[in-house]
């Protein structure tokens, strides 16, 4: 299933009038999700502090969306017909820094800075301290009532574009995100995408150890929502759930991603105690190591 998603054919998508060109090459895309993985782990490194399995398991459905998924536009970041994102989850904020930086929102060089006295760049996302920031984010449950009113928005001012929203799995302990659910199948907003990080862990442990979720995709149904599940490091899968949303007209859709907390660094991978932790020096050279090899596979793409 896994090579036959790799081999998928996108549907083709007239340029928008402005914005960033798409990339429709999932070697290309699985590259550039790399790049940013590597980028993750030196920012927190550098910072000695922050959120890396959930930041770095990100990595692939950040790359999809900023670089095939989102109208957007960089030189532009408040170009009115940009589709609008906001983050959740603000903790993973270092995996939407480095993507932005990615797409060239601000210099790469930045990133080092993250979590410092005066920077840009801190542990939650500020709206207005950085270009491509939609809103800012602390608080756990509240980005999807955000997006909501943002899609809400959109319908009744008849906008074309979309809104999207990655939120995590522990949120949905927080009662405001179920008062968001039932908001927007209320208001038939068809313009939202959510996208769910299905990892599994949470700052005090396993999700189903703290406050059993399961079993999630019926309860988004039952909510009138359209439900689709994905692989969350399959690119191709990712894009192509979220160009069915697009055809949903009257409920909005939660695509549910399953990923792995740390992907791509063995000493991360599914261990809850990385969910807050940042990697120190020996850590950062084996992690960069790990991902090093892996730009073999992409050579030429």
């Amino acid at each position: 299933m896994a090579e036959e998603s790799k081999q998928m054919l996108f549907e083709k998508q007239a340029p928008p009038a402005q914005g960033m060109q798409k990339i429709t090459d999932v070697r290309k895309l699985e590259r550039i999700a790399n790049e940013v993985r590597k980028s993750v782990v030196r920012m927190l490194h550098e910072a000695k502090s922050g959120h890396s399995a959930g930041s770095i398991g990100l990595a692939d459905i950040f790359t999809a969306l900023y670089f095939n998924v989102l109208t957007h536009d960089p030189k532009n970041p408040d170009w009115p017909g940009r589709d609008r994102f906001v983050l959740s989850n603000g903790h993973v904020c270092p995996v939407m820094y480095a993507t932005l930086a990615e797409a060239g929102y601000f210099p790469k060089e930045e990133l080092l800075t993250l979590r410092k006295l005066g920077s840009r760049l801190q542990g939650h996302p500020h709206r207005g301290s950085l270009p491509g920031i939609e809103n800012s984010s602390g608080p756990l449950g509240q980005g999807l009532s955000i997006a909501a009113g943002m899609a809400l928005f959109a319908k009744r001012k008849r906008k074309s574009w979309r809104t999207y929203c990655v939120c995590s799995d522990g949120e949905h302990n927080e009662g405001q995100i179920w008062e968001a659910v039932m908001f927007a199948a209320k208001y038939k907003l068809g313009s939202l995408t959510a996208i769910m990080d299905r990892n599994n862990i949470q700052i005090d442990g396993f999700t189903e150890d703290v406050m059993p979720l399961e079993p999630l995709a019926e309860k988004y149904r039952a909510f009138g929502w359209h439900v689709i599940e994905v692989d969350g490091h399959n690119i191709a899968q990712i894009i192509k759930a979220c160009s069915e949303s697009k055809h949903v007209i009257e409920r909005p859709t939660m695509v549910i991603a399953h990923t792995v907390p740390g992907k791509s660094v063995s000493f991360m991978e599914f261990l809850t105690e990385w969910h807050g932790k940042s990697p120190g020096p020996k850590e950062m050279e084996q992690a960069l190591a790990e991902l090093k090899e892996l730009d073999e596979g992409y050579e030429g793409a």
